[in-house]
């Protein structure tokens, strides 16, 4: 619950590595963030240290980001900070910071993009959820008792405006708000 939200910005530094995985898409990028400050004795902006960080992302964001982001482009990373500490190759406390990213974009202050929107994965249609009848069927009423209890369905005819009492007979003209 107390996770570290980041926001950094910067520029991609390598190609987005994309993979499918069992547990859906996955990407990883490295971006470079580098402060600027400004140098009173040159009187210019200049460079100070750059920080690296590699971004995760997951899912639709990992498909967009890798078809969308190349080497050297200004983005804007919003995510989960995760410092990690490993022993690698004999040498401990090896450190990583990396950044479970929620979204990624560019940065329009540095440029221009131009946006599409992707295409939903196909998935399962949703199963029929639609309200039960909870009315009588009339094929089973009995044959002597003619008499109707004078419920209906409240759906109306399109042109009269009077109940049908039939849904089958509801014009999708009629189904339209306007």
């Amino acid at each position: 619950m107390n996770e570290t939200m980041v926001c950094v910005v910067g520029n991609v530094a390598t190609r987005p590595v994309y993979r499918e995985t069992v547990s859906g898409p996955s990407a990883r990028f490295r971006i470079a963030v580098t402060a600027r400050y400004w140098d009173r004795e040159k009187n210019s902006w200049a460079d100070g240290h750059t920080n690296f960080f590699t971004v995760w992302a997951n899912r639709q964001l990992a498909t967009n980001a890798a078809a969308s982001l190349s080497v050297g482009e200004p983005v804007i990373v919003q995510g989960r900070l995760k410092v990690r500490t490993e022993t690698r190759e004999g040498q401990p406390d090896w450190m990583s910071a990396d950044i479970d990213a929620v979204s990624v974009g560019h940065d329009l202050s540095r440029g221009t993009t131009a946006f599409r929107r992707a295409p939903r994965p196909e998935s399962n249609p949703a199963p029929d959820r639609s309200e039960p009848t909870w009315e009588t069927d009339p094929a089973l009423s009995s044959p002597t008792d003619g008499a109707t209890d004078g419920v209906t369905d409240g759906v109306t005819d399109g042109a009269t405006g009077a109940d049908s009492g039939d849904p089958t007979q509801l014009r999708p003209e009629a189904a339209m708000v306007t």
